[in-house]
């Protein structure tokens, strides 16, 4: 059976690692806590967070205990890592405000209930701390020099790094030592610009405890063209509904470019792997399916089912997506027959062969799809221009409407004017 180290291994997870066979055998043979940070800077996480998020979702998903962890109390000074300038400095209203939204959010990935994971916020403890007594426990086990030549505080030399970002890295540390004191968290995981950060909190543990705690990090992802993660010509992409709609989201991950969908599958859904491997062979109209199981299935886990569904609907009305095959990704809730996308998602009809093999006159099949009140109205619309099919303008009223004007999915798509539409399904004898 696979452990959660094989799981985030074959998915794309893991970058770094200390002590990769001890921690591989500890998840396979014990019951682990682990944490991730979260900065509460914002009141809403966005799709940057997401690796942590989901590396957080399978942990539990395996039997392990997260812990997600706001900082709260390190938002108060500043994160440099990664970062070329200083942070604004928030509010202690702010960060506790940002701390509580968070909260709300995580709990959409993670069960919360009965102690199957955890929400801390370090304010708890860092806030608290005597700075005397902090130096003289934690601040003596720290080299300077070490600490420079982190690849976090070299960025910053050059530009200004100043007295209080410098301490981030000693109350990380302690964060981490905290929880591995409270709760026996032994694994501490984030992003791969924390690697340093991390290091020294195992480091602390050790001096402090002589025991043994361990850091994973995941990449820092980009897309194939080398831009960010979330970021679109309308903005950042947030979790949060009410800032980034479903429909939006949906959208950012149909938009995938082509050498990201197995990648991004692979992160960002809880499809089997042997399902997600299937896409470097696709091309075509069966790789556009596969944009569309990543869009229904990563806004399913952000968002929910019904939300999803929700956005799936309207994507197929506005571009007429075709129904994903039934072979691929068969783990996936995604609708498949024609019936199921068609009848779901627009309001349809069925006709046999036999009606259709001599063709039905546009504005009796108009009428009968409800697109129209009467006969009468169906002619008016129809000689005005208004009525079409498969998004053909329909010449006159009485034009027949037959077989050879199904779709590729075997429907015939009619249309009044700009958005109402109904589906007629094709029935066999």
């Amino acid at each position: 059976m696979k452990s959660v180290f094989d799981v985030l291994s074959e998915r794309g997870f893991i970058e770094q690692i200390t002590d990769e066979d001890l921690v591989r055998d500890l998840l396979q043979n014990e019951r682990v806590t682990c944490y991730i940070g979260f900065d509460p800077t914002a009141a809403s996480l966005h799709i940057g967070s997401l690796v942590p998020i989901m590396s957080l979702a399978h942990m539990q998903r395996a039997g392990h205990k997260p812990i997600a962890l706001v900082g709260g109390g390190t938002a108060l000074i500043g994160d440099p890592s990664g970062k070329t300038e200083m942070r604004q400095i928030l509010t202690r209203e702010q960060i506790d405000h940002n701390a509580q939204c968070l909260r709300k959010q995580l709990s959409h990935y993670l069960d919360f209930s009965d102690g199957r994971a955890m929400l801390v916020n370090n304010a708890e403890w860092l806030v608290q701390l005597n700075y005397i007594e902090f130096l003289r426990d934690i601040g003596r086990h720290f080299s300077v020099n070490k600490m420079l030549a982190a690849e976090s505080y070299r960025m910053r030399l050059e530009r200004g790094l100043n007295f209080i970002e410098f301490n981030y890295m000693l109350l990380q540390s302690y964060d981490f030592y905290y929880l591995f004191e409270h709760y026996q968290c032994v694994l501490q995981m984030g992003g791969n610009d924390q690697w340093g950060n991390m290091l020294a909190g195992s480091d602390l543990i050790r001096r402090m405890t002589g025991k043994n705690a361990f850091s994973m990090t995941f990449p820092l992802i980009t897309t194939s063209s080398g831009h960010k993660m979330g970021k679109t010509e309308k903005g950042t992409v947030w979790l949060d509904g009410a800032l980034t709609s479903p429909y939006e989201y949906y959208q950012y991950w149909a938009n995938t470019e082509d050498a990201d969908v197995e990648r991004f599958l692979g992160l960002f859904t809880f499809l089997p792997m042997e399902e997600v491997r299937k896409v470097r062979s696709l091309d075509g109209a069966e790789l556009n399916m596969a944009k569309t199981v990543l869009a229904f299935e990563a806004t399913k886990v952000t968002h929910g089912e019904e939300a999803a569904l929700a956005a799936w609907k309207a994507a197929v009305e506005a571009f007429h997506v075709r129904p994903v095959s039934e072979e691929l990704f068969p783990s996936s809730t995604l609708p498949r027959t024609a019936a199921e996308r068609d009848g779901a998602a627009l309001p349809s009809i069925r006709k046999r062969k036999t009606e259709l093999d001599p063709g039905i006159a546009a504005f009796d099949l108009f009428f009968e799809a409800g697109l129209c009140a009467t006969k009468s109205e169906a002619r008016r619309l129809l000689s005005q221009g208004g009525g079409y099919v498969n998004n053909r303008q329909i010449g006159a009223f009485d034009e027949k409407i037959g077989l050879d004007d199904r779709d590729e999915q075997g429907c015939i798509r009619l249309r009044k004017g700009k958005k109402k539409h109904v589906v007629v399904e094709v029935l066999e004898e």
